[in-house]
């Protein structure tokens, strides 16, 4: 009678494991420099990206702890100093500091996470940048909705250019205490839209977990808990500086092969080879919802720029079987 009352709750307990699995999530991402209520409205001004992502199964021959493949649609907004440059009389194109771009795409991407803590994040994109990437109708359109400025200038924008980039991210956890722990993280991008590298320590601190099946991995879609986690839900702060290197920016520099045309009225600025960033945020996830919140804080990442780049994200996936 025991033993059966022990194989009951030993059942009882993987039903329960399981129940607290999600395979799937899907969900939004939103950028924007209001989100700082500064009343400005320059650099990367928006974007707004939609994911899915779908557990695997994990290679367990191979230290696997966990695979997730996402999916993803999105679109980035880049103007001046201003986005109004005509009606603010800012009609000489010096004052466009920084180009008017748009960069529409569709990418997907392999994050194989293993036991150790860390994971490989494989990626392909393609995609759009110029007037085919809609920026100047999307902005009009967010402007007239909300009651904003008329925006004016795009007919300086990067010209059209089809977009094909690779990218490759690598996270190792480095050392970890009872509610703090701090982690190696790097990337790299090849393309001719962007290339370009980066790398810098993530720090966190409250309760989160393992980098196999956390919100810092983008890996809360697991098919099992074959493990256990460090708490039943994520709540913590982080602080990521990064010293980026970029190689190339199609969305300042224009197309990397197509000479520009005689008719164009494309105005295209050199980018900064080196660019540091702060981002702050706090992160949650739990049985169904995952929410993070960031402030990133840029250096100039163009020669001509006035300012620096400031801006937030929002990011809300639901997590389901």
């Amino acid at each position: 009678m025991i033993k059966n009352l022990l194989c009951s709750i030993l059942c009882l307990s993987c039903l329960h494991a399981f129940a607290q699995t999600h395979r799937n999530e899907i969900g939004i991402e939103t950028d924007d420099d209001s989100y700082l209520a500064q009343g400005d409205d320059r650099y990367y001004t928006a974007g707004t990206f939609v994911y899915f992502r779908h557990a695997l199964k994990p290679d367990s021959a191979h230290h696997q702890q966990n695979k997730v493949l996402g999916l993803e649609i999105g679109q980035k907004l880049y103007t001046p100093q201003t986005g109004s440059i005509n009606l603010q009389g800012f009609d000489d194109p010096r004052y466009i500091d920084r180009p008017f771009a748009a960069y529409l795409y569709a990418g997907a991407n392999l994050n194989l996470l293993y036991k150790n803590e860390s994971n490989l994040k494989l990626g392909a994109q393609i995609g759009v940048v110029g007037p085919a990437a809609l920026g100047k109708e999307t902005q009009q359109t967010i402007h007239k909705w909300f009651g904003l400025y008329h925006p004016d200038g795009w007919e300086y924008q990067i010209d059209n250019d089809f977009e094909v980039n690779l990218s490759a991210a690598y996270n190792r956890l480095l050392a970890r205490g009872t509610w703090a722990d701090i982690s190696l993280t790097s990337y790299a991008n090849l393309g001719n839209g962007f290339t370009g590298a980066g790398v810098g320590p993530l720090i966190r601190l409250g309760d989160f977990n393992q980098l196999f099946n956390s919100v810092s991995t983008q890996s809360t879609a697991i098919g099992s808990h074959s493990f256990t986690p460090l708490h039943d839900h994520e709540l913590f702060f982080y602080y990521l500086p990064q010293l980026n290197f970029v190689a190339y920016d199609a969305t300042v520099q224009g197309s990397l092969f197509n000479k520009r045309s005689s008719t164009s009225m494309e105005i295209t600025r050199t980018p900064e080879p080196v660019v540091f960033s702060n981002q702050f945020g706090v992160a949650y996830s739990g049985k169904r919802f995952v929410i993070d919140f960031a402030v990133i804080l840029h250096t100039k990442d163009v020669k001509t720029m006035t300012q620096t780049d400031n801006w937030a994200n929002i990011t809300l996936l639901y997590r389901f079987r």
